[in-house]
């Protein structure tokens, strides 16, 4: 087992994380007609919206309470009240993601007791559903603020079950998937559960929401996604299938408010973890395996087959939030590569189960000191690992958020057996491209002196130039 070591720094030179608040702006525009409000500076929304708008190429919806010097100082609580009031008087949402701040956090607002005074102000708005939520910047990372956003929509939006209800549509399932997948992911998943005959109830859902054209020009909300009703039929649902680690406590609140089953799964990279989470929905729906699903699994079984040499013993270095690091760590240990160091913003204790030489709680800088010390020969991290790709010469395959230099980050499909074998595919050709034990092509000084010697002796004048 690895031990994770701490942070030894008194400061970040390079980040590796993004922040608690953008995770939750995120898992906000994955709910139909929905705005994420952050309560804090102008400064503090405007990194979150640059990043995202990089990532995804999209106008992203996001309002902000632009406290200023003297609300900071005397408290912010009317610029949220007096923000909540024009967003329901302009826009009429149907939900309103209320996230703090490194800024509100530290001044100590108390955003549920502004939202209960906005409640009995102002009952002509009780239509839009409101959801605050503590989720400060200088803790955490953007996967623990998608988690903790989803975890407040449930106990926010979902009521108590009654007994009966529950399983009362069986052919129903809950899906909720961490902050690391791709809305590409997330539409994988869905046909994989559509060809049980199984309906996907997913909270929330990017791939409705994100990536694609609509006809509308402009919308001050998110356009598709998971509608604010869907909340109350969670409870019917047989099952809920959970996806990556950091869901968890969502996952046990949802199931305590509607006593649904639920079905965790740590990633979906790999063999194994897609024979799994296969069975659990045949074992759900009584249907046998589609043989779609069974091409695809001998699929990703041919392409283990071709990238093993490649593969095999290849010493790697990996930056990204622990779902990201436990899905490639599992996925890359099981086809034989050796995981030479990693780096994550926050510590993780899944994290220990990883075969990995150094596991850090850290920058970037240090990753780049870790890989030269441990020799990596691929790296596998966000955008910002560029640089660090250049400056040692070894290849870098992007994953993970934000990608800004490459385009279709967002469309790109990770899990599932396709997924798997596309990730095997890229990492074996860029090991294949960037060898460092290839043997140069050798060049004697002998055949290079004997053809200056015969170019210096020709009798033609000049005539063969």
């Amino acid at each position: 087992m690895a031990t994770i070591e701490k942070r030894n720094r008194p400061l970040a030179i390079n980040p590796a994380k993004a922040s608690q608040p953008l995770g939750a702006t995120l898992a906000c525009l994955g709910i139909r007609q929905a705005i994420p409000l952050l309560h804090g500076s102008q400064g503090c929304s405007a990194f979150a919206k640059v990043f995202l708008v990089q990532h995804f190429r999209e106008p992203i919806p996001l309002q902000t309470t632009a406290m200023d010097q003297v609300s900071t100082v005397m408290g912010g609580d009317e610029n949220l009240a007096e923000a909540l009031v024009t967003l329901c008087s302009k826009s009429a949402p149907a939900l309103i993601l209320v996230t703090t701040t490194g800024l509100t956090e530290t001044q100590g607002s108390d955003i549920e007791r502004v939202v209960r005074q906005f409640r009995v102000d102002h009952p002509e708005h009780d239509a839009t559903r409101i959801v605050p939520l503590n989720a400060p910047d200088f803790k955490g990372c953007m996967e623990t603020g998608f988690a903790l956003a989803v975890e407040a929509m449930i106990n926010t939006l979902v009521s108590d079950a009654p007994p009966t209800r529950v399983a009362s549509m069986p052919q129903q399932v809950n899906l909720l998937v961490g902050a690391n997948h791709t809305p590409a992911d997330i539409e994988l998943l869905k046909e994989w559960i559509q060809a049980f005959g199984l309906n996907a109830l997913v909270v929330p859902d990017l791939s409705d929401s994100l990536g694609h054209l609509v006809e509308q020009d402009f919308s001050p909300l998110t356009l598709g996604g998971t509608p604010v009703s869907t909340f109350d039929r969670l409870g019917a649902s047989s099952a809920t299938l959970v996806v990556g680690r950091s869901m968890a406590r969502a996952a046990k609140a949802l199931q305590k408010r509607t006593s649904v089953p639920s079905h965790r799964f740590d990633h979906l990279m790999g063999l194994e973890a897609c024979d799994r989470f296969i069975h659990c929905l045949q074992q759900i729906s009584g249907e046998p395996v589609p043989a779609q699903i069974e091409r695809q699994r001998a699929q990703l079984q041919d392409t283990m087959v071709d990238c093993h040499f490649q593969l095999g013993l290849a010493p790697v270095a990996l930056a990204g939030d622990p779902d990201l690091l436990l899905g490639f760590g599992d996925w890359l240990t099981q086809m034989g590569a050796t995981l030479v160091a990693a780096v994550t913003p926050i510590a993780h204790r899944a994290l220990e189960r990883l075969p990995c030489n150094r596991i850090k709680v850290g920058d970037l800088s240090e990753l780049m000191e870790m890989a030269q010390e441990q020799g990596a020969e691929l790296l596998i991290g966000n955008s910002h690992l560029a640089e660090v790709s250049t400056t040692l010469g070894i290849p870098l395959l992007r994953a993970g958020f934000p990608q800004h230099d490459h385009y279709g980050a967002h469309r790109r499909c990770w899990i599932g057996y396709g997924g798997s074998a596309q990730t095997l595919f890229e990492l074996a050709t860029l090991r294949l491209h960037a060898d460092p034990h290839r043997i140069p092509v050798y060049h004697s000084s002998l055949s290079q002196k004997q053809d200056r010697t015969a170019s210096s002796s020709c009798n033609c004048s000049g005539a063969c130039k």
